[in-house]
């Protein structure tokens, strides 16, 4: 148990080594005895502003929003009982793209609102991926098991791609090309005012994560046995529910939607653990993302200085081999097993 626990302070250990690059590498590198300074409010302005305007809300945003989607990632393959679940098996990301695109794609609609349209994208991301979750829920009240769920929350997801497909189909080219931005995923657009909006519902979604260490741990005998051990199997499922739909929610808002992560983290994790045990498991996942989270966006920074290089196309590169892995591999990377 000490030995598979070390883990977690191995991940948590990269992930501020790689903080720490994060916020010396860039376009303009800064020294780490600038970057001291810097931090201390002194040294010279030019480094204060990089660091306090631009880096520092990066490296934030970056690592919460990658403990974020591996934690709900961890959380929705353990409920459906499918190693290829993730955060947004339920649709609620795609309720989200589907808020933004009908702030950016029908902009002229909400014209009258003195809202600036970055608000107003936020606002509708989160909005839209509430209605989903509201949906989802109302749905868990109605069906028997997590399968038939499952497919529901794909079948909502399908329903609001088909919507944007149609909308980005009718949209300006200008709209259009901001929509598609929005969709490749940025860990950049935030400053340190917005990562304070950011910070507060993903942490307090991981926190809440772990709550539902043992009911998770029953779940992986089944739901029956579950039962049998004292869960409440609906409630741990709609908390799970709930959980997901907050940080995908937020993440997709602030971020865009952020492919793999969320689902290739918690297989990394579980390799390297070696164990399913949700105590050990979920602080290991959540550390591991923030990690992968902040070497996804150095290497967008690093290697796209001169052209911009998207985040979705790094982080696919990352999380598609690991699907391949999965499914080559079989029930051996079952979170059942």
């Amino acid at each position: 148990m000490h030995q598979r626990s070390a883990w977690i302070w191995v991940f948590t250990g990269a992930a501020l080594l790689l903080a720490l690059l994060s916020l010396c590498a860039g376009s303009v590198p800064v020294h780490p005895a600038e970057l001291l300074a810097a931090l201390r409010g002194a040294g010279p302005s030019t480094v204060q502003i990089i660091l306090w305007q631009v880096r520092l809300p990066e490296v934030l945003t970056a690592a919460l929003a990658g403990a974020g989607l591996a934690t709900s990632g961890l959380v929705m393959q353990t409920v459906f009982r499918n190693p290829l679940a993730g955060p947004s098996v339920l649709g609620v990301s795609s309720g989200a793209s589907l808020g933004v695109a009908l702030v950016l794609l029908a902009g002229p609609a909400w014209m009258p609102l003195p809202l600036p349209a970055e608000a107003m994208a936020i606002l509708a991301a989160l909005g839209g991926a509430l209605a989903v979750l509201l949906l989802i829920t109302a749905m868990d009240r109605r069906v028997g098991g997590a399968t038939t769920l499952l497919i529901m929350g794909l079948m909502v997801g399908y329903l609001c791609g088909a919507v944007v497909s149609v909308l980005q189909s009718l949209s300006g080219a200008l709209a259009l090309k901001g929509f598609v931005q929005w969709g490749m995923g940025s860990f950049a657009g935030l400053d340190l005012g917005r990562t304070a909006w950011f910070a507060p519902p993903v942490l307090a979604g991981v926190c809440a994560s772990l709550w539902l260490v043992k009911p998770l741990n029953g779940l992986l005998l089944g739901e029956e046995y579950a039962r049998s051990l004292g869960v409440d199997v609906h409630r741990t499922r709609r908390a799970a529910i709930g959980i997901t739909g907050l940080l995908a929610g937020t993440i997709t808002a602030f971020c865009g939607p952020i492919a793999f992560l969320g689902l290739a983290t918690p297989h990394v994790a579980r390799a390297c653990v070696r164990t399913n045990d949700h105590r050990v498991l979920l602080p290991a996942s959540a550390a591991l993302g923030a990690a992968l989270g902040l070497g996804c966006d150095l290497v967008v920074r690093t290697v796209g200085a001169e052209r911009a290089v998207p985040l979705n196309a790094v982080t696919s590169l990352l999380g598609a081999p690991v699907v391949l892995w999965v499914l080559l591999r079989g029930r051996r990377w079952s979170p059942i097993d």
